[in-house]
């Protein structure tokens, strides 16, 4: 069986999907490896450091298509801006595995179910004990965690650690973190080491413990709990979130910095911060907005851009974990190579479609959308 690692060609996507260290145990379990030329230059691995571990080096995506059986991509489908192009490249012998936006209606599904490829998307593997080193969405928020708060600190005008100096002493910044999933824990953890005081809110109220082992304080409103599926919120009726905002609006009158990380898979994101929350803060306050990709947790966020609001800085980075492409590509590559070891039965020869890992994350099978959750948006 042959594996294709290809170019990732959305703009800003500097990830690849496999890291040549991974490639040498591909190889040692039997398969063989074909990478598209400069996959890994943006990350920073040459095509020598694939071809020293054994892979051969392609022209292009249709000469990959050509040789492998098995596509391993970081953004394929709707997630990608080339997705339709990479769907009418393969066929029915191809099994395609990625990030693939599948709540998103897109015209790269109409092409997959029609080349009639298998396709298995990373954003559905099920946060189970088992799973867990293959889940790409706490792998990639852990990294978006930390560097939320580097920039955080760097758009702040003030420094994160107490500092006393024959001047005066620098009081602490102090740093709210909204949402305390794998993104919000790392972002309170990394927050931490560099000195900031740190307070921490989210709609699930069990999360307080985990809060407060990082030395964080557990900000805590009188609202019922929204606790959903997977360690996920789930969503809340406007009164819920009307009266969570007029307590949020005194919270975050106090904080330098904020920083925003609650999502909802397949829904916009939901608004946490106001326009007139932004009016309440501080001058020379900054927001993270984590979530700018899924239209953001602040009001005022222009995805993709930094902006300057009452005298806020309000910042909406995409693809937060692009940013440390060298990691983020080694992490991927762990979760989705161990997916492949998981996919097929022990002689290779055909898809394990009783595993529960294999059920949730199969997308498109023999022309069809077949995924429970995104079934009934498109025939």
């Amino acid at each position: 069986m042959v594996i294709g690692i290809p170019k990732e060609q959305t703009q800003g996507e500097t990830r690849v999907s496999v890291v040549p260290v991974h490639i040498k145990q591909l190889i040692k379990k039997g398969y063989q490896v074909v990478v598209e030329k400069n996959a890994g230059k943006a990350a920073g691995y040459s095509d020598q450091m694939y071809q020293d571990q054994g892979a051969s080096i392609v022209a292009d995506f249709n000469a990959l298509a050509d040789a492998a059986d098995v596509i391993l991509a970081v953004r394929a489908g709707a997630a990608a801006s080339n997705g339709k192009a990479m769907a009418e490249a393969l066929s029915k012998k191809h099994t395609l595995i990625g990030l693939l936006e599948p709540y998103q209606t897109d015209e790269a599904f109409e092409a997959l179910k029609k080349s009639e490829v298998s396709a298995f998307s990373m954003e559905l593997i099920p946060r189970t004990t088992r799973a867990q080193s293959m889940d790409v969405l706490s792998s990639m928020a852990n990294l978006a965690g930390y560097k939320a708060v580097l920039i955080g600190a760097e758009k702040s005008p003030k420094m994160f650690p107490m500092m006393m100096t024959a001047a005066g002493t620098i009081p602490p910044a102090n740093v709210f973190v909204l949402g305390v999933g794998v993104a919000g824990l790392q972002a309170i953890a990394t927050a931490k080491r560099l000195g900031a005081v740190v307070s921490a809110y989210d709609v699930r109220p069990e999360v307080k413990e985990q809060v407060e082992s990082l030395g964080a304080k557990f900000v805590e409103f009188d609202l019922e709990s929204a606790s959903g599926e997977g360690g996920y919120a789930k969503a809340m009726d406007e009164a819920f979130y009307e009266k969570q905002r007029a307590l949020m609006k005194e919270a975050l009158s106090t904080k330098d910095v904020v920083i925003t990380t609650a999502n909802i898979p397949g829904k916009k994101a939901p608004t946490l911060i106001t326009k007139a929350m932004v009016q309440g803060m501080m001058p020379g306050s900054v927001i993270v907005d984590l979530a700018a990709e899924r239209g953001g947790n602040c009001e005022l966020t222009d995805p993709g851009k930094t902006v300057v609001k009452y005298g806020v800085h309000i910042v909406g980075p995409l693809n937060v974990p692009a940013d440390l492409a060298f990691n983020a590509s080694a992490l991927y590559s762990k979760n989705i190579t161990t997916f492949l070891e998981n996919l097929w039965n022990k002689e290779r020869t055909s898809i394990q479609e009783d595993d529960d890992i294999i059920q949730a994350t199969w997308v498109v099978k023999d022309g069809k959308i077949i995924n429970e959750k995104i079934g009934g948006k498109r025939s």
